[in-house]
C-alpha cells in the first residue's frame, strides 16, 4: 500500500506516515521493488556462508577417513578432528576449524567413534580363565533363593 501511495504522486514522508513506517524503511522497499519487482519485496531466507568446502574436497576427506592414518606418514594412528583439520591445510590450503569439521563429517555420515582402551600384553587364555569363574549374577540369585528355602 505505501508503493502504491508514492506512485500515486505522494511523497514519502506521507506514504511512510500512512504505511506506520518509518522513512528508512520505505525507502528500502523503493529500492528492493526498483531492482526486483514485485518479488524484491518477499522475505527470503538468508543465503549464510559458502561452504569451506567443496564437493571433490569433501569426498577426498570421506576416503582419507575411511583408509585411516598410516603413521609412517601421516604422524597418527587413528585420526582426531584436529589431525584431520590439519590434513586438510596441508592438502587443500583451507583454514578449517574443528567444530566446522566435526559438523562437516557428521553431515557426510560420519560419527565419533574410540575404541575401548586394551593393554599391549593382555593375555586372551587368562582373560578367558578368569571370566570362566565367575557365574552370572542370575545365576547367583537362582542359588541363593534355593537356600533360603526350607
Amino acid at each position: 500500500m505505501v508503493l502504491a501511495e508514492i506512485y500515486d504522486g505522494r511523497s514519502r514522508t506521507d506514504a511512510a506516515r500512512f504505511g506506520g513506517v518509518g522513512l528508512q524503511i520505505v525507502r528500502d522497499w523503493v529500492l528492493a521493488f526498483n531492482a526486483k519487482g514485485p518479488d524484491g519485496l518477499l522475505n527470503r531466507k538468508a543465503p549464510g556462508a559458502t561452504p569451506t568446502l567443496n564437493d571433490t574436497q569433501r569426498l577426498a576427506l570421506a576416503e582419507i577417513v575411511e583408509a585411516g592414518p598410516l603413521p609412517a606418514i601421516h604422524g597418527v594412528v587413528r585420526w582426531r578432528l584436529m589431525d584431520l583439520a590439519q590434513w586438510v591445510f596441508e592438502e587443500f590450503r583451507l583454514s578449517i576449524s574443528v567444530q566446522t569439521l566435526s559438523r562437516e563429517l557428521r553431515a557426510m555420515g560420519f560419527r565419533k567413534l574410540s575404541a575401548r582402551p586394551r593393554h599391549h600384553a593382555q593375555d586372551a587364555e587368562a582373560l578367558e580363565t578368569f571370566k570362566k569363574n565367575f557365574r552370572s549374577p542370575s545365576a547367583k540369585s537362582r542359588q541363593s533363593k534355593r537356600q533360603a528355602r526350607p
